[in-house]
């Protein structure tokens, strides 16, 4: 029954050690995005995003939040429901000689309800479920955004945010971390918009402390693994630029984007890499009808992948996204059909997505 019992505690230590150690890149969650429409447009939407959801895509973007107060909330499910990702932002008009907005964005990615069986077997050898016990392993963000006009036609815009970032695995690992995001939109005009988002600019940290107890640091010696220790992560600074084309004819509108996520981890899968610089590419449009009904696409995640027959060869793949959006007077629906947390091209994520504009009586 006691090596029993060592199982239990080396699946739950080696999920620990997986979680905090496995990852490629630090503070992925926060790579992920918000909103149905950016996602039915794969990301690109730096140069034309235009509400409260700028707070994390570019902060600039929000001086376009037409309302005094505007909310915006999203839920999505990673891996068949096991995860949920969820968003809420409030956007909020300061008065003042120039449009200004002030945010606060929420994100929480977390798995929860996952068994702690460490206790099952007592020291007698009995098994007892009561005994056993659920924890959460969650990463949290909290995002304070501020974006101001420049000029008296809104033209340009520039934008910054704070994060505070707060990744926890029940009672064993903690982590807490800063950061910060600046950012700019210019309309060169009526039709074409540039914006550019430079993120982690600090080179965003985390701060990592663990608290086990003897028995489960004498399992990691025992079966060869590393007694995870306070550390310190780093998130690299990587720049957004993006170009969006959009006009109208008749009923129809028409909007395209193209994105280049520059960054300087050197992902070999990139389209465009070298040893500490790459470049990622998405493209994404949407077409509206009497500014009530969207249709969107986009294609993302353009990678250069190993051909697992042959080796030697790269092969090219494409993640394509599709969305619809519904807008109600001050309510807007928006849903998108993607590929969040699988392992195939296949699109399993389902996000749904609300905004709602707060404009005072007169």
């Amino acid at each position: 029954m006691m090596m029993q019992k060592k199982w239990y505690i080396l699946i739950l230590v080696l999920s620990i050690n997986t979680l905090t150690y496995g990852q490629k890149f630090v503070n992925e969650f926060l790579n992920i995005g918000v909103g149905a429409r950016a996602h039915g447009m794969s990301g690109a939407i730096v140069a034309s995003v235009d509400d409260g959801t700028g707070g994390y895509w570019n902060t600039a973007g929000m001086i376009g939040v037409n309302g005094n107060l505007q909310l915006n909330a999203m839920h999505a499910k990673w891996f068949g429901g096991i995860a949920n990702y969820d968003y809420i932002s409030l956007a909020k008009k300061i008065d003042g000689h120039r449009k200004q907005v002030a945010a606060f964005s929420f994100i929480r990615l977390g798995v929860d309800n996952i068994p702690n069986t460490l206790n099952l077997i007592g020291p007698d050898g009995t098994v007892d479920y009561n005994r056993v016990t659920n924890f959460s392993a969650a990463d949290y963000a909290g995002i304070f955004s501020y974006a101001r006009s420049l000029d008296a036609e809104d033209r340009l815009a520039v934008g910054a945010n704070v994060k505070v970032i707060h990744r926890s695995i029940g009672s064993f690992g903690k982590a807490w971390g800063f950061g910060a995001d600046v950012s700019a939109q210019y309309k060169v005009n009526d039709n074409f918009r540039v914006g550019a988002s430079a993120r982690d600019i600090t080179t965003t940290f985390n701060a990592w402390s663990f608290n086990l107890t003897d028995e489960e640091k004498q399992v990691f010696e025992a079966t060869g693994n590393d007694i995870p220790v306070s550390s310190t992560e780093l998130t690299l600074p990587r720049l957004v630029l993006g170009g969006a084309y959009m006009f109208t004819s008749g009923n129809f509108s028409y909007l395209g984007e193209l994105d280049l996520n520059i960054s300087t981890y050197g992902t070999k899968a990139a389209l465009v890499s070298a040893d500490h610089f790459s470049i990622d590419p998405a493209l994404g449009i949407e077409v509206g009808y009497n500014d009530k009904v969207f249709v969107r696409g986009g294609l993302g995640n353009i990678q250069s992948v190993i051909n697992p027959v042959n080796t030697a060869k790269r092969k090219f793949e494409v993640q394509p996204n599709v969305g619809l959006g519904l807008k109600l007077g001050r309510l807007k629906v928006d849903y998108a059909l993607a590929n969040i947390g699988s392992v195939s091209g296949v699109l399993v994520s389902h996000i749904f997505s609300l905004g709602i504009d707060f404009v005072p009586r007169d």
